[in-house]
């Protein structure tokens, strides 16, 4: 099957912009298509056995994938010859910047443009909001942040562009005159979550986020820290019924109590790299006289990455505004959450509009990813937790956490709220106050990292909550049994969980395991010879989603039974495109030929529009807006790790099932026979896929192939385009299709009838989520725990993982290869961040340009358990349970469970990370 090509989409922004979007691929030169389309069944049938994925095949064999492969003579239509641009930063943020001083590059060595703060005021640049902050430091300012951009610098030629990257990477070039000290800069948000419940676990809470809303302090210090005591203001009212509720469950825990056992504990994480495997990258070309910006992308946030370049663009003056933008977006080497709203694509399309006529290439090296790439935040958190010595049930809890942000806001807000909201990880606890505040720094920029925050804080409580059981004293495992949240049971903020909740099973595995039942025995062993030996427990939960999540999908079927399945989320090595092959084989009974990701272009049938911000709209915004059979919350969203199977496959599994309903069911009832007035034609649901073909109890067995041809030749739905929206919840509408009607959890429907064109569907009625979904947080989790045995050497301080287990929940696996290699990924990152990975924040971190792999160690095959890592996935609950987010869920146990098997081993409760073979030499003495 040739991969199908549509016409590009075109929107006319408010600044006279046209932009559209694609993935990479869109090209109608031989061969490059396929470069961006996954082969489906031609090269591999993953549905066959459950296992395998049909990008495998290009990926292990170095197919040119990625944004970071192209050049311009691999783009029909575009001169053939690559220029290559650089961003020179400044490793400084307490002095004045004042110039470059670039005469060490000199004759071959100068740059043919170079481009500053003053050329983007001269041609009328504007900062997206979500990037507010300059795009270059102006001269006789002081950088917001080490590694803010200073200029960028265009190259025409290979050579000159590499010999000057390597000058360039002293950090000599850019000057600096008097210091200043830092920039002072507002926190970029702060939060008090507070809640009390009621006397008995059905009764209505007297206090919480759900009941009473979201609040912030009102009042700041001169140091920009919130002021979270109650204040004797007119304003503020909301703040101090929950700093009211707060203080008190304070002072309850710093009563002087027999009857309750309290720890009142500080731990601190380190900032760290995503280290994903393709460095940054982009190529664009801008032709000035046809005013057509076309840009190679790699990024997380299509959508939102060509709305920012269109508002950029928008205002600029005469022949640099372009009237056209084309992204082209492409696979990547590994996301994490560090390419999801990176400014990154900014630059790239500078580069190109500040040499147009020339494609220019913009690249990341490894320094200048760790100098200017986004970061995970470094969280210090101080943690109060009371326990009733008597029950042993948890009865109240306090913490406030500070965050690093960094230099521009980024995420730095939503990870903060986060990490607060899952601070009590799987427990159920009557009484919680937790403030927590991300503050504006002088260091690299954080944002978006897989854990999301969440790594941060339930690190801190696991390894509490260990140390609590040890001091009343109860089996760990038995402790957080006790304390277990139940479904039906309340969360931090108040609401109830409207997925499985699994912990009792998954504690269930862990007391039973090997490695559990034979602690007492390795330790034993272990004092034996010149090593202790230590084993670990940690138990989490992870919220999936985000409030505000998109999906759109198209599935086709042509008359010979291929199927050809477009999606808009993108892959990141996390399978998305199998997902998807998967999820549309349960109801067209066959793996697809032809699956494209990232491709956000093709939806134009559906016309939709939208407005507001689907975070923050009221009801009623949402209620007169829903009016519009076009309109949605919003059209598209970024992807992130454990949004991709929950999310990303909704629209094209709810495409699929509209094709089967109307196209192959009825066309099965013709070749069968039977009426469409008789019983069995309302009985579609009860119909199987079985070895290609489509079974029922009685009836003769009926290939796909068979069941296309007839669609087509009947002129019957072979074509679904949908749009699903989520807020905690999906949003449903309903449909006429084909004289009946259709209701399903999408909010946009177009169908083609045989080879025709596709026609939209105006819905009759539609259920958007509620607005306030998004006060109440997270309705979507998934439960992960790990069990690990470390063996570490007196004399060294050497830790060796002996062996380890992780058992987790996912609903329903689409494809259970790529669900294990989440967990083997997000076990190796979990052991880098607990031992190994640390940037230093400010001077002496990655902002100065001198960071690579030299300093900053990841785990490595050494360091890991490859024969001895265990991984178990529990069944889903039902056949039909939809598929959770486990991709961030799967990493989070790994660090408390080792920093808990490191205190069996040594004796020593470590609060803070990395803890690193010195610091284990150093108590082991």
């Amino acid at each position: 099957m040739q991969p199908s090509r549509r016409e590009f989409v075109k929107w006319v922004t408010a600044s006279g912009i046209a932009f559209s979007l694609s993935r990479l691929g869109s090209a109608q030169e031989a061969g490059f298509a396929a470069r961006e389309t996954l082969p489906g069944r031609q090269n591999w049938n993953p549905a066959a056995n459950g296992a395998g994925r049909i990008d495998g095949v290009a990926k292990v064999t170095g197919a040119k994938l990625y944004a970071s492969d192209f050049r311009a003579a691999d783009l029909p239509g575009w001169p053939a010859t690559t220029s290559h641009a650089i961003l020179l930063r400044a490793p400084d943020a307490t002095h004045v910047y004042t110039g470059m001083d670039l005469g060490r590059l000199s004759g071959a060595l100068k740059p043919s443009v170079v481009v500053t703060a003053a050329d983007l005021d001269r041609i009328g640049t504007r900062v997206p909001a979500f990037y507010t902050g300059d795009l270059f430091c102006p001269l006789g300012k002081t950088p917001l942040y080490m590694g803010q951009p200073v200029a960028l610098l265009i190259f025409e030629q290979f050579d000159a562009f590499d010999q000057a990257r390597l000058a360039l990477r002293d950090g000599t070039f850019v000057k600096f005159g008097e210091e200043t000290g830092a920039v002072a800069g507002p926190n970029y948000g702060a939060f008090r979550f507070t809640r009390v419940a009621g006397p008995t676990p059905e009764a209505p809470d007297v206090y919480s986020p759900v009941k009473s809303g979201w609040v912030s302090p009102g009042r700041f210090q001169d140091t920009e820290r919130p002021i979270w005591a109650r204040l004797p203001i007119p304003t503020g009212g909301a703040y101090v019924e929950a700093a009211t509720h707060g203080e008190k469950i304070r002072a309850e825990l710093a009563a002087s109590n027999p009857a309750v056992l309290v720890l009142d504990r500080e731990f601190e994480t380190q900032s760290v790299d995503p280290m994903f495997l393709e460095p940054e990258g982009g190529l664009g070309w801008y032709n000035a006289g046809a005013k057509n910006l076309e840009l190679v992308l790699g990024v997380q946030s299509p959508y939102e990455s060509a709305e920012g370049l269109a508002y950029m663009l928008g205002n600029a003056r005469g022949p640099f505004k372009p009237a056209h933008i084309k992204t082209l977006f492409a696979y990547m080497g590994g996301g994490f959450g560090g390419r999801d709203h990176s400014p990154f694509p900014l630059y790239v399309a500078l580069a190109a509009i500040f040499l147009p006529g020339r494609p220019v290439r913009l690249a990341h090296d490894r320094y200048q990813q760790f100098q200017g790439g986004i970061k995970r935040h470094a969280f210090k958190i101080r943690t109060r937790i009371g326990v009733d010595r008597e029950t042993g049930k948890i009865s109240g809890f306090a913490a406030d956490h500070v965050l690093d942000g960094g230099g521009l806001a980024n995420f730095s807000v939503n990870v903060a709220s986060v990490g607060a909201l899952a601070a009590i990880g799987i427990y159920d606890i009557p009484k919680v106050d937790i403030t927590t505040v991300a503050l504006h720094s002088r260091g690299v920029t954080a944002g978006s990292m897989r854990g999301y925050g969440t790594l941060q804080t339930m690190t801190a409580l696991e390894t509490l909550i260990d140390e609590a059981a040890a001091a009343l004293p109860l089996d760990p495992i038995e402790f957080r049994r006790r304390n277990a949240l139940k479904t039906g049971g309340k969360t931090l903020t108040g609401n109830t969980y409207s997925v499985s909740v699994r912990t009792p099973e998954i504690l269930d595995k862990l007391v039973n395991h090997p490695i559990w039942q034979q602690r007492t025995q390795e330790k034993a062993r272990g004092q034996q010879g010149g090593i202790v030996v230590g084993t670990g427990v940690a138990c989490v939960t992870k919220p999936y989603g985000s409030g505000a999540d998109c999906s759109q999908g198209t599935v086709e079927i042509d008359p010979q039974g291929r199927i050809a399945i477009h999606g808009d989320h993108v892959e990141m090595g996390t399978g998305l495109g199998t997902a998807l092959a998967n999820r549309v084989a349960t109801y067209l009974g066959g793996v697809a030929d032809e699956v494209t990701v990232h491709e956000v272009d093709t939806y134009g049938a559906l016309a939709l529009v939208t407005s507001g911000n689907s975070y923050t709209m009221n009801q009623a915004t949402q209620d007169a807006a829903a009016k519009n059979p076009r309109w949605v919350p919003a059209i598209s969203s970024a992807t992130f790790a454990s949004n991709g199977a929950h999310v990303g496959t909704q629209a094209a599994a709810e495409a699929a099932r509209v094709i089967f309903r109307f196209g192959l069911w009825p066309a099965a009832l013709e070749l069968w026979g039977i009426a469409p007035t008789h019983p069995t034609a309302k009985q579609w649901e009860a119909a199987r896929w079985k070895d290609g073909q489509l079974v029922m109890p009685g009836l003769t067995p009926l290939a796909l192939p068979a069941l296309a041809a007839k669609a087509h030749a009947r002129n019957f739905v072979t074509g679904a385009m949908a749009h699903a929206f989520s807020r905690w919840g999906w949003s449903r509408a309903t449909f006429p299709v084909a004289g009946r009607t259709w209701t399903a959890d999408i909010d946009a429907l177009a169908v083609r009838r045989g080879g025709g064109k596709y026609a939209r569907l105006d819905r009759t009625s539609v259920k958007f989520p509620p607005t306030d979904n998004n006060r109440f947080g997270s309705i979507y989790t998934a439960m992960c725990a790990t069990l690990v045995r470390v063996e570490i050497v007196r004399a060294t301080g050497a830790l060796r993982i002996a062996k380890a287990y992780s058992v987790f929940e996912c609903g329903k696996a689409l494809v259970p290869e790529v669900v294990l290699g989440q967990a083997q990924g997000g076990f190796a990152m979990g052991v880098g961040y607990a031992l190994l990975e640390t940037l230093p924040p400010y001077e002496g971190g990655p902002g100065n340009g001198q960071w690579n792999l030299g300093q900053y160690l990841v785990a490595r095959g050494s360091d890991l358990p490859l024969h001895d890592l265990e991984i178990e996935v529990l069944p889903p609950v039902t056949p039909d349970e939809p598929p959770k987010g486990i991709a961030e869920v799967v990493m989070i146990p790994v660090v408390p469970a080792l920093l808990n098997a490191i205190h069996d081993a040594t004796g020593r409760r470590f609060q803070s990370l990395p803890v690193t073979q010195a610091m284990l030499r150093g108590v082991l003495k």
